[in-house]
């Protein structure tokens, strides 16, 4: 989905959705039930309350959003170091409180795990979002600093997953402490032999990558004991691992914000 020009009537009548992840911060304005433009920043945990607030702020302005379209702003978090400057720069500029993803907030799905409250917040609305839109069962994988699996079983409860280190992590700890391998891009190759040290770097990423998402996308649903299971992927290299798996049968790339537009309805 391409961001574009918002025209709307003024009024609040606007959702912004903010998922905060370690390397990248998404944002999505919603009116109604679409998600009618988005945004991609670095995470930066040095920044100022005002320097959040204002580059926010100038985001909405740059697609003929005003403050005062904003009914509401809902947060899910992963980086706590950066959460006090963030909150006080949404009041101070957004003239609103924003609603926290974190124990005591209403989402709608039984967590069936030995400790609720250490489940992040953005495994929590992938999981609110995937049985909302695809029903269950249904397994979440989600590519970003970290790969996270995120099952829900056929009576639509949240059970558990798996994490494993992020593509982008493999890489640099090949270039990092390997002194003769480059760093690369991460891409698919044309073939799976490599003749150079790039392509051999690049099949061993991609097609590992691969293998390893497969393989414990058939190893959870054999723990299921459900072949009928949804695979729903996101996240930065989403497109690129799915277009050679196997299991994965979609990409939704704003299914955490999905996730966060559904939790605000539940608790407004």
């Amino acid at each position: 989905m391409s961001a574009f020009i918002v025209i709307s009537e003024r009024g609040k009548n606007m959702i912004l959705a903010i998922d905060v992840g370690n390397t990248n911060i998404v944002l999505g304005a919603f009116k109604e039930d679409e998600l009618v433009t988005h945004w991609r920043m670095t995470t930066n945990v040095h920044q100022t309350s005002d320097e959040l607030g204002i580059f926010i702020y100038n985001l909405l302005r740059h697609n003929n959003i005003e403050v005062e379209e904003i009914e509401h702003v809902v947060v899910a978090s992963v980086v706590p170091d950066i959460m006090r400057s963030l909150e006080y720069g949404i009041k101070k500029y957004l003239k609103t409180a924003p609603l926290i993803i974190g124990p005591g907030i209403k989402t709608g799905i039984n967590i069936r795990t030995d400790n609720p409250k250490e489940l992040g917040a953005d495994r929590i609305v992938n999981a609110v979002a995937a049985l909302y839109l695809y029903g269950s069962p249904v397994i979440v994988i989600d590519f970003g600093t970290a790969t996270t699996f995120d099952v829900i079983n056929e009576e639509g409860s949240y059970i558990g997953g798996v994490i494993a280190p992020g593509v982008n992590i493999s890489a640099e700890a090949l270039w990092q402490r390997a002194a003769k391998l480059p760093k690369i891009e991460i891409q698919k190759p044309n073939k799976i032999i490599g003749k150079n040290t790039v392509d051999s770097m690049q099949a061993g990423l991609f097609y590992g990558y691969v293998g390893q998402v497969d393989y414990i996308v058939k190893k959870i649903k054999r723990e299921l004991n459900c072949t009928n299971v949804k695979v729903v992927a996101t996240g930065g290299l989403a497109r690129l691992i799915a277009g050679e798996s196997k299991t994965i049968e979609e990409v939704n790339d704003f299914i955490s914000l999905q996730g966060l537009k559904i939790i605000y309805e539940k608790n407004k």
